[in-house]
């Protein structure tokens, strides 16, 4: 379904009833990333998914910033009579969820962050992250989508899922080459780590349950979160083994258990 929010419209999917879980994909990504977790599911939750801004089949007529982003966000669960939710956000949704988080906490009634970050401390690497991102947006735009995706499937952070069935590597590509140029080099320019807030200094005064997954083999994500576990209030930090980046699509099952019976605790 879309909802429309200024000059926005935004795509969502529910499945099934009872407490709402909200899950927000990566760069390069949609809902289709989550259809194992929405067959696991649906039928103990609500299960809502969102298509980010410059992703799927959500189109801006303007970029939208993180902050933005999270107030159309926060519109929409208004619309869908949401009080509160158990979000859930993947690397780049794991950023805007936490960004969610922050800015409208009273929507929260649980975080689970997957290899996500709270954006970058220091005013130098913000400005170093937004030049690559910039530079990234350019080779979009100069090389086109598929050659973009050759590059990006092959960089240091995703080589763990060269591990995977070829069927999955397949569909995981098929969702990377769907996207439009124009939609990614938004979300680089406007949404990227070094574009949005940091929140570093913001834990330690959320109070809403945190669960934070990072895959063992992703070090320095692995890094991050333990840092971000010692600023939470109410937040516990667990690595999973033989997964990289991609918990979610590299150890499915686990990920589905950790994620589920973190929520059924607080239910």
């Amino acid at each position: 379904m879309y909802y429309t929010v200024k000059d926005a419209t935004y795509w969502y999917e529910v499945y099934g009833e009872g407490e709402p879980v909200v899950l927000l994909h990566g760069f390069t990504g949609s809902t289709a990333t989550w259809s194992e977790c929405i067959s696991n599911w649906k039928e103990q939750f609500q299960i809502i998914v969102v298509d980010l801004p410059g992703h799927g089949k959500t189109k801006t007529q303007s970029p939208r910033t993180m902050e933005a982003c999270c107030a159309d966000l926060n519109q929409l669960f208004t619309s869908l009579q949401l009080d509160s939710v158990h979000l859930v956000g993947y690397s780049m949704g794991g950023r805007t969820a936490l960004s969610f988080a922050m800015l409208y906490p009273q929507r929260i009634a649980s975080l689970t962050l997957e290899s996500a970050s709270p954006g970058l401390a220091s005013e130098a690497e913000r400005k170093e992250r937004m030049e690559k991102d910039v530079k990234l947006a350019q080779r979009i735009e100069q090389d086109g989508i598929m050659k973009f995706v050759d590059f990006w499937e092959n960089i240091a952070l995703f080589d763990t899922q060269k591990k995977l069935p070829a069927a999955v590597r397949q569909a995981i590509r098929e969702e990377r080459t769907v996207q439009a140029a124009d939609g990614l080099t938004q979300s680089l320019r406007h949404m990227g780590t070094g574009k949005q807030p940091s929140w570093w200094g913001q834990l330690q005064a959320f109070k809403k349950p945190v669960l934070l997954l990072a895959g063992t083999e992703d070090e320095k994500f692995v890094e991050i979160n333990k840092m971000m576990e010692k600023q939470l209030q109410t937040s516990k930090f667990v690595s999973v083994k033989n997964a990289g980046h991609a918990i979610h699509v590299e150890q499915p099952e686990i990920f589905g258990k950790l994620v589920s019976e973190f929520i059924c605790n607080i239910i």
